[in-house]
Parts: structure tokens; sequence; C-alpha cells
């Protein structure tokens, strides 16, 4: 199955310029051909193209499915960009392949990129959400200040991945017991004393990542790991 992302589909049924040229120009997609297209809303779209254009692909839609995220709740990594971008665009396409829901980007004291491209990380988004066959969009944003993000009311578990010992660490994969979470990464510098003192006031935890020092991108991704494989062992679990 080939997949591609129209938000649009419903009111337009065209596919956007990008997508047309992936369609038409790269895989030789013409009249008559069917394809798949997901609003990245929840809903994938059985089409037929109608007309193979390199800049607006006319479609008919034939039928429609809604399919919901299989993991069944809400993975965050709010996370503060490294110097290196292509790290980050990394993180992204390897976080939305697996499934994630929200990635934002946070601005904290030691943060030392300030500049987002946050269109180039949706490209991307888009791009790992139709290679690995999703239909949910994953919402990117930033730059966030820190303390808006610890401020802002969040049902479910609340961490921060830390490397100092100024406070008693606790394994991730040991705490984290399945639902809703939210995963704190800092720069490469670490957060603060200051602000490891706000988030804690806030609700958070601070964690590690297992026995190694992990890049932050790294860390960020074994966290969403760990959250799939918690879901996965419960949801087993409970089949039995």
């Amino acid at each position: 199955m080939i997949q591609f992302y129209s938000p649009d589909i419903e009111a337009t049924g065209v596919l956007p310029e990008p997508e047309s040229g992936h369609c038409c120009r790269v895989l030789r997609k013409t009249a008559g051909d069917k394809i798949f297209v997901t609003d990245g809303k929840g809903h994938r779209f059985e089409c037929v193209i109608l007309d193979a254009h390199p800049k607006h692909t006319a479609l008919e839609i034939l039928t429609k499915e809604e399919i919901r995220p299989w993991w069944g709740f809400q993975i965050e990594l709010c996370v503060a960009p490294s110097k290196n971008m292509e790290r980050m665009e990394w993180l992204v396409e390897k976080a939305v392949e697996i499934g994630i829901d929200r990635i934002f980007l946070m601005k904290c004291r030691r943060s030392e990129r300030k500049n987002l491209r946050i269109e180039r990380l949706e490209k991307i988004a888009i791009s790992a959400m139709n290679q690995s066959l999703k239909t949910n969009m994953a919402e990117i944003a930033g730059p966030i200040d820190f303390e808006t993000i610890i401020n802002d009311d969040f049902s479910g578990f609340k961490c921060m991945g830390y490397c100092d010992n100024e406070y008693p660490l606790r394994s991730f994969a040991n705490e984290y017991n399945g639902g809703n979470v939210r995963i704190l990464v800092g720069p490469e510098g670490d957060f603060t004393p200051e602000e490891v003192s706000m988030a804690v006031g806030k609700g958070y935890i601070p964690v590690t990542f297992g026995g190694s020092r992990l890049r932050l991108e790294t860390a960020a991704l074994y966290a969403c790991v760990a959250a799939h494989v918690t879901g996965d062992r419960i949801r087993i679990s409970d089949c039995r």
C-alpha cells in the first residue's frame, strides 16, 4: 500500500502539489489508478485518479475508513532542539514512525538553537506518517517556553530526563505504568537546577533512560519506545 496526504481531501478532491509530484512524477501514477490518501485526522480514503497532474492531481473518493492510533493513549515529547538540526529531523522521523501524538520544541535556559524550521519538520513528519501508514498527523509546535509547558495542565505521567544527582533519579521504564505520558528532554547542557526544581514542583519526576549517557534525541526516542513497549505489554495482558 502507498499512502498520500491531503488534509482537505473531502473538500477539494485534490492532492497538494508535493504529494501530486510524488504521485505522478516519481511513482508515475496515471488516470484510473487507485491510491490511498489520509487527511491526517484519522481517516484513510481509497481513491481513483481522475486527472494525474504533477501539481494538483484530481481524485474521486471511493471509500472512507476511520483508523484510530493503535496505541490508545497520548504520547508527548517536549524536547529542547539540539544544535545540529539534522538530529532533530532524525528524531521527528523516527518518533512519528514508531507512533507519537505531539512533539513540542522547548526553549530552555541553556538552549543553544534559537531558529527552528517547523515547516521542514512537518514535511518530514508527513513522509514518516505515510511511510508507516498512520492516519493521524503528529502535532509539531515551537518554540515554547519551558515555563509554559510545565504550567500547562496535563493528565497523565509527567517526567523529565535528567543527568544530575541533585534529585533521586528513577528509571523511566520502572516508573511508567502506561497511559498518557509527557516526556521532557533538555538541551545538551541539561536543565538548570532551577528548571528541575520548578518542574518537580509541578509534579514532574526526574528519570533516567537506561544506564548510558545519551544524546538528547536518543533519550527522547528511548522514552517513546519504552512508552510503546509498556503499552503493548498492558494490552497483551488485558487480552489474556
